[in-house]
């Protein structure tokens, strides 16, 4: 076999193994939105507690009990995405220092193995504050593994072929949301009974009190256990995946040496800084005051802690003053291009899964599935838009593509949102594939723009800061999203239509923006 040969093939194996990631990237993703209301129903006790006020305090008392903790369970789905979140934004710091530090495949493997396994373990948390936490640490590998794998991928394939691969990024993600939402589908209490599934289970020597636990309150523990198998990919990754030959050249040349694990104290301060953030807007007595000024300053915390690696990389390096301050730019640039659309996906999109329960079914659907449907019909969509948002890059540019996509993102979710007497059936299931479509075409945008602002040496942590401090921004949205329901006296429908205005401030930035069309990566 021929160098040539080798390298097509280890180049192949790369990208299969970088798109089953991203696939199971969208599994983890896909996940707490599918199951959050039922895991968190049970966790707080929903129906004994209301049963209770019923039965205590009449037919008033119970609704009022009901409103409460509809309001606590908003809040703690917003608390547990802004936690994963914040995760993902994290590990997209800490295995980007780490793939420029040791080699784009080991640290992937271990993303991915981390993700899978706190996956796997969710499925036994008891209490909220248990799910947020294994929520947390999963993200940490899921957010590597994004920037690891687009690391990787645009290194080893060439130019010509960066806006495809961009594509494919975005459509696997999208994917794994499919794939997630057809298991929950064919597990509904719709068309499998309970006792069906745990036959299986108790089949395959799980012992019946675990199999009762698993399969309660719509399968959300079943659901999260198989998060846990992207941990089989790991062996594949390590056994036939080849290393960048662009990073390898960095590591003969000694570039890579000049990362430091003392840099990862600012990781930690800033995930800390983060953290607190999260608290202030957990906790229950605290003045609106003190919740804003505290999120401000641990913002800036959290600001000045992701980029710490980065800035003592450059300090080290032979680089110009010019150069060491435009890489920095480029990656806060990176955060508010990345922050636009995963804030109108995470606090707009994906509270469609919650909204969906307030509203009246036109029959044609079942509405125990309605969580399905539209995961389904809107990771169809997805799949599509990241393809196509790739790809015209190629002809018209990334500025003029990303331009349009916010107009059209922003257009579409407020007359999502908006629509005239909204009901449960195939025409809004079909809207949401739409509203996916155009929302999600920013996943194939962003793996293309962001590789094409940094050099080799910096690139895993330049672009995985750059996307998952996006996701920082993301998850103080969510934080704000209880308050912003209450608020509107929990209309979602005004809520998430506000949200929308979010892509304004994209179509700002990206006029701020170089274009990089027909260009090679930077060196």
């Amino acid at each position: 076999m021929t160098e040539s040969a080798v390298s097509n093939r280890g180049r192949t194996l790369a990208l299969v193994a970088a798109l089953l990631g991203w696939m199971f990237d969208g599994m983890e993703m896909g996940l707490f939105p599918l199951v959050g209301k039922d895991a968190l129903s049970e966790m707080l006790r929903v129906r004994e507690q209301v049963d209770a006020a019923t039965a205590v305090g009449g037919g008033t008392a119970g609704v009022a009990t009901l409103q409460k903790l509809q309001g606590e369970i908003n809040s703690w789905f917003g608390i547990v995405l802004a936690c994963f979140l914040v995760g993902a934004a994290t590990g997209g710091v800490l295995f980007g220092w780490l793939g420029d530090k040791i080699g784009r495949v080991r640290a992937m493997t271990v993303s991915i193995l981390m993700y899978s396994l706190c996956s796997g373990l969710s499925a036994a948390a008891q209490s909220p504050e248990q799910l947020a936490g294994l929520r947390f640490l999963g993200a940490l590998g899921m957010g590597g593994e994004w920037a690891l794998g687009v690391a990787l991928v645009m290194e080893l394939w060439p130019g010509a072929s960066r806006a495809l691969m961009a594509g494919l990024i975005g459509a696997f993600g999208n994917l794994g949301y499919l794939i997630c939402a057809g298991i929950s589908f064919a597990l509904s209490p719709a068309r499998t009974a309970p006792e069906d599934i745990q036959g299986w289970l108790t089949g395959v020597g799980l012992p019946l009190d675990w199999t009762v636990s698993l399969t309660t309150n719509n399968n959300w523990r079943l659901l999260m256990l198989v998060g846990a198998a992207p941990a089989l990919l790991t062996m594949v990754i390590r056994l036939f995946v080849p290393e960048s030959e662009k990073w390898s050249q960095e590591k003969e040349s000694g570039r890579a040496k000049q990362w430091s694990e003392r840099d990862l104290i600012g990781v930690l301060i800033g995930a800390a800084a983060a953290g607190g953030v999260i608290a202030l807007w957990a906790a229950k007595d605290l003045a609106l005051e003190v919740r804003i000024a505290g999120s401000l300053a641990g913002l800036v915390v959290v600001i000045l802690g992701y980029l710490y690696p980065a800035r003592g990389y450059l300090s080290r390096s032979a680089l110009s003053a010019e150069a060491r301050s435009s890489t920095l730019k480029r990656m806060l640039l990176g955060a508010g291009l990345s922050g636009v659309p995963l804030l109108g996906t995470w606090a707009g999109l994906m509270w469609m899964y919650q909204w969906v329960g307030n509203l009246p079914s036109t029959g044609a659907l079942d509405p125990r599935d309605a969580r399905s449907w539209l995961q389904m019909s809107s990771a169809i969509g997805a799949a599509i838009g990241c393809l196509v948002g790739a790809l015209l890059c190629a002809p018209l540019g990334r500025r003029p593509v990303y331009a349009a996509l916010c107009v059209l993102s922003m257009a579409s979710m407020i007359a999502f949102y908006r629509q005239s007497e909204p009901q449960f059936g195939v025409q809004f299931v079909l809207f949401a594939g739409l509203l996916g479509m155009i929302s999600a075409s920013f996943y194939g945008w962003l793996p293309l723009y962001l590789p094409e602002l940094f050099p080799t040496a910096v690139r895993a942590t330049g672009q995985g800061f750059g996307f998952n401090f996006g996701r920082i921004i993301a998850a103080a949205g969510n934080l704000q999203m209880a308050n912003l329901l209450a608020w509107y006296g929990n209309d979602y429908s005004k809520a998430c239509a506000l949200v929308a205005s979010v892509y304004v401030v994209g179509l700002v930035l990206i006029a701020l923006a170089p274009e990089t069309k027909g260009r090679p990566l930077p060196e």
